[in-house]
């Protein structure tokens, strides 16, 4: 029977997955068409004169002259089948387009998951170990600094500080890394900090509210009355329950910064997905932001998937709630 449990706790997990990715399809197939403005009159106003006898002929080779319910199950269906549609503008299948666009925002976006939650864990166990002293107390205000500042502001910033200190450094755009490593890196840089810094607040805290609960438990006490050092009293038994609570703030923050790496890839000029869907927003492309919005919510609840079950590895209780 306790066999069973894991799988029914990965089972239930999955199903809700399903579920979250199958609303929100629904919600953006509904908003999209709800933006003001018409996208076959918007593509026949560039290049001819708008008639409705062009606009009805264009409806019909698109699509968009059928009901909307059957709209939205033409474009699920082929979802599953691993067609996520034409792009009204190029003709070129959105999948392409999404791939072509993707790989920058998950490198921003993993990039600063990785700045943001490695540092936090030991500034967090700093400010829990150093608590009351002065150095505490100018940390604590820095990391609360650094959640009322906004990326993309913090982002402009800078780029105008650094562009007088360093004129020749490149601040701006994007290279591969496969062509080219080290600028790649140094284009990141900017981005990654005034992203992550919101959330390596957040997170600071957050470690130094679950150490400072931790610290203050009998267990810990019976440890050091053992003995047992304060490195391994910290980063082993403290630290290891103090976790939990982090583990499950990283997944829901990475949701967050997926969302905020589409302002900051408008403020360094990166060409991510960001500046894909505003592009198709505005061109009302309505196959490039219903696929590329679903493939955003899918990483999302895969991460959060990931983190329930790290949450699960760390503490089995959880899977018999």
């Amino acid at each position: 029977m306790n066999r069973a449990l894991p799988f029914r706790f990965l089972a239930g997990r999955l199903f809700e997955l399903l579920i979250v990715l199958f609303g929100v399809s629904i919600i953006v197939f509904l908003m999209i068409r709800l933006i003001p403005g018409d996208a076959v009159a918007i593509m026949l106003g560039a290049n001819t004169e708008i008639t409705p006898e062009r606009i009805a002929e264009l409806e019909s080779r698109l699509g968009l002259d059928k009901p909307f319910l059957i709209q939205y199950f033409d474009w699920i269906l082929g979802v599953f089948r691993g067609d996520l549609g034409t792009s009204i503008w190029t003709g070129r299948p959105v999948a392409k387009e999404i791939m072509a666009n993707i790989w920058p925002t998950l490198e921003l976006t993993f990039l600063s998951v990785l700045f943001g939650a490695v540092l936090a864990i030991p500034i967090g166990c700093f400010m829990a170990e150093a608590r009351g002293r002065a150095a505490e107390v100018v940390v604590r205000v820095v990391a609360i600094a650094g959640l009322t500042i906004p990326s993309f502001w913090l982002g402009i910033v800078l780029i105008f500080l650094l562009a007088k200190l360093l004129p020749g450094l490149a601040l701006l755009g994007y290279v591969p890394f496969t062509e080219d490593p080290l600028g790649n890196l140094q284009r990141m840089v900017l981005p990654v900090f005034a992203l992550s810094l919101p959330m390596l607040a957040n997170l600071s805290r957050l470690v130094r509210s679950a150490m400072l609960d931790a610290l203050s438990q009998d267990y810990i006490r019976t440890a050091r009355s053992k003995g047992a050092g304060r490195v391994r009293v910290v980063y082993w038994h403290a630290l290891r329950n103090a976790l939990i609570p982090f583990i499950t703030s990283v997944g829901v923050a990475t949701g967050y910064l997926l969302g905020g790496a589409i302002v900051i890839e408008q403020v360094f000029a990166i060409p991510g997905l960001g500046q894909l869907v505003l592009g198709a927003i505005a061109e009302r492309n309505y196959p490039l932001v219903q696929s590329s919005i679903l493939v955003l919510t899918f990483t999302f609840v895969v991460v959060n998937f990931v983190v329930d079950v790290l949450y699960a590895v760390i503490d089995p209780r959880v899977t018999q709630r």
